[in-house]
């Protein structure tokens, strides 16, 4: 028996084409962002998780949940983040789509 392997692109477009799966995705898209961005602003300062921890005091583990999308932030944290990662935190609402 062979196994039958799909590349994660293909799969992802196959997925698009779900309407339960977009109505999903758009669901967490605050999630994913929050997470890109912290993503960002650590490799930008050149920084490991581990190294980020540390100027934190507080352990790789948590750097991975943050960036991993599973937990929503509160406001002292990405101060703390921002401080660790020599960025500044900024908040903006803008208009919900419909």
């Amino acid at each position: 028996m062979s196994k039958k392997t799909i590349s994660a692109d293909r799969l992802f477009r196959r997925w698009r084409k779900n309407p339960e799966f977009r109505a999903a995705y758009r669901e967490l898209e605050d999630e994913f962002a929050i997470a890109a961005a912290l993503i960002r602003a650590r490799a930008t300062a050149g920084l490991t998780q581990e190294q980020l921890a540390k100027r934190m005091k507080t352990t790789q583990a948590v750097i991975a949940r943050l960036e991993g999308g599973r937990t929503k932030p509160s406001t002292r944290t990405l101060e703390r983040f921002a401080a660790a990662t020599g960025t500044k935190l900024r908040i903006s609402f803008e208009p919900a789509r419909r």
